[in-house]
């Protein structure tokens, strides 16, 4: 499948926000997300709104996640417009409750990306996990 302009930015736009997750590196994951940010995760709050909102989870991951942290791009597609474009990617982090075992989690992700003064910016994230059967 051949990139066009824009997805291959949007591509590097999510690599590099996965890294900063690695990293623990706080300014680096908001960079790229809009100020009225809306995220639907795992763990409550299932929704968060804003930037502060969603900055704040990241605590609770990091409580959680492993050291070192974990969080891979198993596979990633995305879709651009010329104003309007969304990814979705097989995920992987690890984590447990303290003291307790630790193990891998696969989720998923879906980012909803706007153009904005040319900048593609997060406006919406999506995490989830697959119910159990």
């Amino acid at each position: 499948m051949n990139e066009n302009a824009d997805e291959t930015t949007i591509r590097k736009l999510i690599e590099d926000w996965a890294a900063a997750v690695r990293r623990k590196d706080m300014a680096a994951i908001l960079r790229d997300h809009a100020a009225d940010i809306v995220m639907f995760d795992v763990p409550p709050p299932f929704e968060s709104r804003g930037i502060a909102a969603y900055e704040a989870t990241w605590g609770t991951f990091f409580r959680w996640a492993g050291t070192p942290v974990m969080f891979d791009i198993r596979r990633l597609e995305i879709v651009a417009g010329a104003e309007v474009a969304f990814a979705v990617a097989l995920m992987r982090c690890n984590g447990g409750e303290p003291g307790g075992p630790a193990g891998a989690l696969d989720f998923r992700l879906t980012v909803g990306l706007r153009k904005v003064g040319g900048r593609w910016t997060v406006v919406h994230e999506h995490h989830s996990i697959p119910a159990e059967s």
